[in-house]
């Protein structure tokens, strides 16, 4: 199959990239190479002759339909999207312009080349986030049919985007499947984000910040479980449906730091124990409570689980960060990371 990713020099996009070029498939990765995508990351997949790579902005329509004409994909997954809550609070516009408009090129690209192309099992797949649904209490999980109530720019533009492809499915007939997902972590993941920044503060020596007090409670995925579950539902979900995938295992903020930690005590012991260096800052405007996933549907429909425990993918990552110190110390550099964003 060849498929066509956007965003595919990012986090979850390379993983997707990385693990479909060792199936077999062949990918056109689409990016516009903004401030956390990374060429790196897909240096060894870049290597392989099923792999093109396209630099373009999915804002950009002309762009978008010169590469469907070029390339002829099978499928499209959409990955490209900004991601950071702690950016959309501060600078809002550039969520609407990708997460938005740049959902709406992809569907009108995708949706004038399949009706010119005839591909009988053409397919979109959108990639989503589990907080397009909000909080939950101490008890419940989100499912498929939870209603929307989405609490930042960011979740809200990821859930306008979710309804632009069911509305494209709806009323045009564009063969799509959706998929939202619980947060991710594991080799490649963006320096910015809670998992890398405790890593890096932890060998830096560097205090680890913990917004508010730590109780905010997460469903970890290892991306690479993420990747795997992504191309199933690609090739074996219902059209028109969508699916949460979730890594069956919350945890409190402050749990996971402690987890990290401890690994790092393990694996990097100079400076243990690093937990003496959390210390608790001012949450975020708007920080939702807890998510959680109800994995049922892709579990009993494509019997997919995921693969790796919460404690076995960190230990994983902070050994990669450790081991891999030429990929993240540049990143350091790049516009806003290591600095606190989102504060009204």
């Amino acid at each position: 199959m060849k498929i066509l990713v956007t965003g595919g020099a990012g986090f979850i996009g390379s993983a997707v990239v990385r693990l479909a070029i060792q199936r077999g498939h062949s990918i056109v990765n689409l990016d516009a190479l903004t401030y956390s995508a990374n060429l790196a990351n897909v240096a060894d997949a870049a290597r392989h002759p099923n792999y093109s790579f396209e630099e373009a902005d999915i804002r950009d329509r002309a762009a978008l339909d010169a590469i469907f004409a070029a390339h002829q994909p099978d499928a499209v997954m959409h990955l490209a999207a900004e991601s950071h809550v702690d950016r959309s609070i501060d600078g809002p516009a550039a969520f609407i312009e990708t997460n938005l408009i740049g959902t709406f090129n992809m569907l009108e690209a995708s949706r004038a080349y399949w009706q010119e192309s005839g591909k009988a099992n053409f397919r979109f797949h959108h990639i989503s986030t589990d907080e397009v649904f909000g909080s939950l209490g101490e008890d419940g999980q989100f499912t498929e049919t939870t209603p929307y109530d989405p609490r930042s720019p960011y979740s809200a533009s990821k859930a306008g985007s979710d309804h632009l492809v069911r509305a494209w499915h709806e009323t045009y007939g564009l063969p799509v499947v959706l998929t939202n997902c619980s947060n991710n972590y594991g080799p490649y993941h963006f320096p910015e984000k809670l998992v890398p920044v405790v890593i890096l503060r932890a060998l830096a020596g560097e205090p680890i910040p913990v917004y508010g007090d730590g109780g905010n409670v997460r469903d970890w995925l290892y991306v690479e479980d993420h990747a795997d579950a992504l191309l199933l539902v690609l090739e074996n979900g219902e059209n028109g449906r969508s699916y949460n995938i979730g890594g069956e295992n919350e945890a409190r903020n402050i749990d996971l730091v402690r987890t990290i930690c401890a690994h790092m005590d393990d694996l990097r012991p100079e400076g243990a124990p690093h937990d003496r260096l959390i210390t608790f800052v001012s949450d975020r405007p708007g920080h939702d409570r807890r998510y959680a996933i109800d994995p049922k549907r892709i579990r009993d429909e494509l019997g997919w689980r995921p693969s790796v425990t919460v404690d076995e993918g960190l230990r994983r990552t902070v050994a990669w960060y450790l081991e891999n110190r030429d990929w993240w110390q540049p990143l350091l550099g790049r516009d806003g990371v290591g600095k606190r964003l989102g504060q009204v």
